[in-house]
């Protein structure tokens, strides 16, 4: 019945989507050359043969997705990959790092007609989904076309079990659609099978299985020319409000750590200009990195509004904060910057990494802060305690390669969905 209802009304209601779609490319959110994808028009033909699709919602899926692709590539080498995403940012960051031959598209907006078209032109023998994000017109359409199906690095919050519990019929329907489902946690597996998920397994979290993030040699060198022995601390992937709480810490940084550099990268380097103004209106000189400015003595945060950097700035410092911890907005990845050698700092807010959290804690490898004062003070003592940095850094780096079989694990279940190499379509 809720499935049926929910096709009508986005069958309906067209011209709002594609009133809400064109608002969000004149902010940006939609790519002015590629907009026909989110209608499920294809940009490019299908290849011949056997073909996989993956689909991550945004940036963090996307990134954990890139280790999977290459062993897919590697092992099923007869099959064409299709990945999707649903992100300007995400298209742009994987345009970087696919592996040569695999195909980006944009996902289609779950709507009959587009998603239909995406099908119909990209009949995949197999779909892989990412962590959370279920469309239910796209999953039960897919289903329809005899598609396998698999729901990978699966997780299930507080928030959704609440809420996917007042509808356990049509969650009951989604989840049907896979036939394998592998979840990050135990705790994760239970709440899918509770909600009707069948051939539930937990191998771990695909994120612990993610690559480096990667930077630019040269550019590394020339910053840490430029900055030379300049204290220097990241705040990195923040959000809205917390810019202006990093150039408040700052200020106070300054007064008490000499020549200290605060260095900020935004999730959303859109907002790159609206930040310089918050942070200059409370009187810091601000270097932003898309204009082309470099930090000079004077500096005093140097935004870095750019894409696909966040390799290069986790391996300039070795103190970080992680964004998006300090309102309840689920926080930010601290495997990356563990893998690189970084203390790191975070607020009260990570459930959106319950677990990975959980064992950073057990091994005392992050440090956790509650409030504007506390970062100030954790900030200052490691500015002031080199080896306390390095300690940290150790143990972070021990939990972010704790879990290195999982890509294995994760591959060896999905198996049975493959044909075997050589079978042709």
């Amino acid at each position: 019945m809720i499935l049926s209802i929910y096709r009508t009304l986005t069958t309906l209601a067209g011209p709002l989507i594609s009133h809400y779609l064109k608002k969000r490319m004149a902010r940006g959110k939609e790519h002015p050359v590629r907009f026909g994808e989110r209608l499920g028009d294809a940009s490019i033909k299908r290849p011949d043969g056997k073909l996989v699709w993956l689909h991550g919602a945004s940036v963090g899926e996307a990134i954990s997705l890139l280790p999977l692709i290459e062993a897919i590539q590697e092992k099923y080498g007869n099959y064409t990959i299709l990945v999707t995403t649903g992100t300007v940012t995400s298209a742009a960051l994987l345009a970087k790092r696919l592996p040569e031959g695999v195909i980006h598209q944009f996902s289609p907006v779950d709507r009959l007609p587009y998603v239909r078209k995406f099908l119909d032109h990209w009949h995949p023998d197999i779909a892989i989904w990412a962590e959370s994000e279920l469309w239910p017109n796209l999953l039960c359409e897919t289903r329809k076309r005899s598609c396998k199906m698999a729901l990978i690095n699966a997780r299930m919050s507080d928030r959704s079990l609440r809420k996917w519990g007042r509808f356990k019929g049509f969650i009951s329907t989604l989840l049907g659609t896979f036939d394998l489902c592998l979840a990050q946690t135990e705790r994760d597996g239970q709440r899918f099978k509770a909600l009707g998920a069948k051939h539930v397994f937990c191998h771990g979290n695909l994120k612990y299985a993610s690559p480096d993030l990667p930077a630019e040699v040269d550019e590394l060198n020339k910053l840490q020319d430029i900055i030379g022995g300049r204290p220097l601390w990241l705040a990195a992937s923040t959000h809205k409000g917390e810019e202006a709480l990093i150039g408040r810490v700052h200020q106070t940084l300054r007064n008490e750590i000499k020549g200290v550099l605060s260095v900020i990268v935004p999730r959303h380097p859109e907002r790159g200009d609206e930040i310089a103004q918050e942070l200059r209106a409370q009187g810091l000189q601000v270097a932003v990195r898309s204009q082309g400015d470099l930090p000079t003595a004077q500096t005093d945060v140097y935004l870095a509004d750019t894409l696909g950097e966040m390799g290069l700035f986790y391996r300039l410092t070795s103190i970080v904060f992680m964004g998006k911890s300090m309102e309840p907005l689920g926080g930010q990845n601290p495997l990356e910057p563990a893998r690189l050698d970084c203390a790191v700092i975070c607020g009260p807010y990570m459930t959106n990494f319950t677990e990975i959290m959980q064992c950073f804690e057990e091994q005392q490898a992050i440090c956790i802060i509650e409030d504007e004062a506390a970062l100030t003070a954790q900030v200052i003592q490691l500015l002031r305690d080199p080896d306390q940095v390095k300690g940290f850094a150790q143990k972070a780096k021990a939990v972010a390669y704790a879990q290195a079989s999982v890509l294995d694990k994760t591959m060896e279940a999905l198996s049975g969905l493959f044909a075997p190499v050589g079978l042709k379509r």
